[in-house]
């Protein structure tokens, strides 16, 4: 793109980047976000310093006309807080009040409605979401859009987006990606996107994952896209589904004890195998066309054990000092026990340890914890997946009154959504002050919560944002998978890790600066959104707001409206020119690709 462009047009486009009041370069407060002066504005600034959009009615009585009655005033008052949410702000206050730390300002309706999109349902809003939101004048407002967000109007996205989240957490970017893969992706995204559409509790969802049997196609006889979870973790007599199935359902960092007991907390290495131990009738049977995988089956057998009876179906393991351990029958983590014969029709080890999942105290307090890091940036914990006595909360209270709390509410997701998107924490602006510059989880403290941290989008965000704000029609599935993992690296760890590029590195930097995707995205020929645009009869800084409203969700300040005119005199009044190089600033700017 540099080459497409002056010398002088290009200084002043990364100019435009350099000075964003929200891309978080050291603006001041009084910088962000600030409106410019004058009419045409698509959204204005009121005599009080309110932000609103335009044609909306003002708030605050006129000077010289008198202030609304009190029963007027008592009808607009905020609606009462869930007591859930309650709770979460008084445990937070406490933690902010021992550590003498001032919280932020709150975020700006624009700043607080583009995280919710994001977070909830894998997006940024549009521009007119993003104006509507604003115009909005009911204290009870941002209530009615997390519903609005949780319920039927954006319910395919809702699914979409946490289909997204826990394809990724379950087989991983890389997952079913190949031909001789035993995982079918779209398999595993057709399971978990009918079970976010009906709002299936959670602990269903987890007992459903585990005890799975069937086809992993679709399509196929006895599909079941549950199987492909384990599916791709029964290799070496099931020692990933062991270690996968306890960090990621109960929070529990086991992998390591397959060799020798934890170093740092209580788990033994006979622990290990005593939850191996459940997995080890499984099987998976595949059916080949040559060499290609056509489906995959995910059944139970009979298990002799390796001493050979299956009335006992021992399994052993070898000790650090070269001595074998009989391992008679499988134990849970909290020391339970089931019978010990490898009979199916006796005792179906992968239901048994299923229900012991989603019974154990645990599985609420994990999916708490990493709900909370979804939404906050920081679980409780760090990492989010080890939870323990070695590993303390930085608010057990809350983090175990809130998995109580999700657990009564018969583990209702979305119920959890709305709880977390409502606190007083996640309203917060996620600019500092010198009242609360201590809480720097990035410093190694344990996080406060007395700002909104900064965060990177996640890839699936950064690519279907893009699509949003530019207007660019969708590739198909396939499409969208190749685009992704361009930034995934698969580890080939004992619970079949990897890891992405897509964290500030080179390869990310040029993907924004040259990829075909932005070339796309910022293109005015044809029927594109910019050309659109630059032909619509929109006055040019009304064209300039639609671009920050529908990559930022806030207007330019007046800087950054005299940098775009400069613009438009270098590209002697090129209009689609001019458009191009400011749309091309803002999707490569900071504040394009955090979540703050």
């Amino acid at each position: 793109r540099p080459a497409l462009r002056s010398a002088r047009a290009h200084v002043l486009v990364v100019a435009v980047v350099t000075l964003l009041p929200g891309s978080l370069l050291g603006a001041t407060k009084s910088q962000a976000g600030a409106p410019p002066a004058g009419p045409g504005s698509l959204i204005e600034r009121s005599a009080t310093g309110e932000t609103q959009a335009r044609g909306s009615k003002r708030t605050g009585a006129p000077a010289g006309k008198p202030r609304p009655s009190s029963s007027s005033r008592r009808e607009s008052a905020p609606p009462p807080l869930d007591p859930a949410v309650a709770f979460i702000d008084q445990a937070i206050r406490q933690g902010w009040k021992e550590q003498q730390l001032t919280p932020s300002s709150p975020a700006t309706d624009g700043e607080w409605c583009r995280r919710l999109f994001l977070d909830v349902i894998g997006r940024i809003p549009t521009a007119d979401e993003t104006l509507a939101f604003v115009a909005d004048k009911s204290p009870a407002k941002r209530g009615q859009l997390v519903d609005r967000l949780l319920g039927d109007e954006y319910r395919d996205e809702y699914s979409r987006n946490w289909t997204n989240v826990w394809t990724n957490l379950l087989i991983g970017r890389s997952g079913g990606q190949g031909r001789r893969d035993l995982v079918n992706r779209a398999g595993m995204q057709q399971y978990l996107r009918e079970a976010f559409d009906a709002n299936k509790p959670y602990d269903v969802l987890v007992f459903e994952l585990i005890s799975a049997n069937g086809c992993n196609k679709p399509g196929e006889e006895g599909f079941n896209g549950a199987v492909n979870f384990l599916l791709d973790n029964l290799e070496e007599n099931a020692v990933p589904a062991t270690a996968k199935t306890s960090r990621l359902f109960l929070g529990q960092q086991v992998q390591c004890t397959q060799c020798h007991n934890h170093p740092f907390n209580n788990w033994k290495q006979d622990q290990f195998w005593g939850m191996n131990a459940f997995f080890r009738q499984t099987r998976a049977l595949r059916t080949f066309d040559g060499r290609d995988i056509v489906s995959v089956r995910l059944e139970d057998e009979d298990f002799a054990g390796e001493g050979g009876d299956p009335r006992e179906a021992e399994i052993y393991f070898e000790r650090r000092d070269n001595t074998l351990k009989v391992v008679a029958q499988p134990t849970f983590i909290d020391g339970a026990t089931i019978a010990p014969a490898g009979y199916v029709d006796e005792v179906n080890r992968r239901d048994e340890l299923a229900r012991l999942v989603q019974k154990s105290p645990e599985l609420p307090r994990a999916l708490v914890n990493r709900m909370w890091a979804h939404f906050f940036g920081y679980g409780f914990t760090k990492p989010v997946d080890d939870l323990g006595p070695h590993n303390p909360a930085s608010h057990p209270e809350l983090l175990a009154g809130l998995a109580e709390r999700f657990a009564a509410a018969s583990f209702d997701l979305r119920q959890l959504v709305r709880w977390l998107a409502l606190s007083e924490a996640y309203s917060l602006s996620s600019r500092g002050s010198a009242e609360n510059e201590a809480d720097d989880p990035t410093s190694g403290n344990p996080p406060q919560f007395s700002r909104f941290y900064l965060r990177q989008l996640r890839p699936e965000e950064l690519y279907d944002s893009l699509i949003v704000a530019t207007q660019t029609p969708a590739d198909d599935a396939r499409g969208r998978d190749d685009w992704l993992s361009q930034f995934t690296i698969a580890l080939g760890t004992d619970e079949n890790d990897e890891t992405t590029t897509f964290n500030g590195t080179i390869p990310q930097t040029l993907m924004m600066m040259n990829g075909e995707l932005i070339e796309k995205a910022t293109a005015s020929g044809g029927k594109s959104f910019l050309a659109e645009l630059a032909q619509s009869s929109m006055r040019d800084p009304e064209k300039i707001e639609r671009l920050y409203l529908a990559a930022l969700s806030r207007q330019p300040s007046r800087e950054e409206l005299k940098l775009a005119q400069q613009l438009w005199l270098a590209k002697k009044g090129d209009t689609a020119a001019a458009l191009e190089d400011i749309w091309w600033a803002i999707l490569n700017s900071n504040e394009f690709i955090l979540n703050h």
